[in-house]
């Protein structure tokens, strides 16, 4: 195993730093200019429409700070939030679980794989009925919803990487007489974690979709109900403070599963730089 630890020393991290600050803060003023350019661009355009159609950032945000103001953003954000979080964690633990099954283990693979093809190969939303008339309309059936939607990504991309795992690397541990759990812990989770990482942030968006329609099809609760009853009244400024809510906690979700990676598994950043 020596062979796989001395790898980081041959990219020698301190040379890289300067480039690394350079290519962040080029980052951030391209990020901050593009996000400026697209809300000045927005207020010119929704300044002439109707507000009853359209609105402005400035509208927005002041409508924004009402509702957190009065709590009502929370009492609709909360519950979608503990949704998300039950539903992301067992399409995370399940799909990965599964995921290396199927890849390692050739007859879990012959057993799951068409049922995973067939499962995934119809629209999650037909599914949604369904689910609703077996689980009611308490908070499992909008888990279960959620689930459904974010679990193929996991499973799909766990596959793929350990798949994608060189044999020579394999080769490598059992030449060192690498047991199958030194295997797994050494070389296959190492190389497939950035296939894992990619279908966890599948999984959230698919998620956030999945809590918004659980949110619509199985009470009256949720952040999916806001946007459907200030939308239904026409409170269009009201109506977007929710959208740039989901918007923004994927943003957020992400880029915390790309620190997580980054910490994690190190290697996989100097690669991409």
């Amino acid at each position: 195993m020596s062979t796989l630890e001395t790898l980081p020393a041959a990219a020698p991290v301190a040379p890289k730093r300067p480039w690394t600050l350079g290519r962040r803060l080029q980052s951030l003023i391209i990020r901050a200019v593009s996000l400026t350019f697209i809300l000045v661009l927005w207020q010119e355009l929704g300044k002439n429409v109707d507000p009853v159609l359209f609105t402005t950032p400035t509208a927005v945000a002041s409508a924004g700070v009402k509702m957190i103001a009065s709590g009502e953003l929370w009492t609709y954000l909360a519950p979608s939030l503990l949704v998300l979080s039950y539903g992301m964690l067992l399409a995370s633990v399940i799909g990965i679980v599964v995921g290396l099954l199927i890849a390692r283990f050739w007859p879990v693979e012959v057993a799951l794989s068409p049922v995973i093809t067939f499962l995934y190969s119809i629209p999650t939303v037909a599914l949604v009925p369904l689910i609703v008339m077996w689980a009611g309309f308490d908070t499992a059936a909008k888990v279960a919803i959620l689930f459904l939607f974010a679990f193929f990504p996991v499973v799909i991309n766990t596959h793929q990487g350990v798949r994608n795992v060189d044999p020579k690397l394999i080769e490598v541990g059992r030449a060192f007489r690498c047991s199958e759990g030194q295997l797994w812990t050494n070389i296959i989770l190492p190389a497939a974690l950035p296939f894992i990482v990619t279908g966890l942030r599948l999984a959230l968006g698919r998620g956030l979709i999945g809590m918004v329609l659980a949110d619509l099809y199985t009470a009256i609760s949720g952040i999916g109900y806001l946007i459907v009853r200030t939308a239904n009244t026409y409170q269009v400024d009201r109506m977007f403070v929710p959208i740039v809510v989901l918007g923004s906690l994927g943003v957020g979700l992400t880029a915390l599963l790309h620190f997580v990676e980054r910490r994690i598994a190190p290697w996989t950043a100097r690669r991409a730089e």
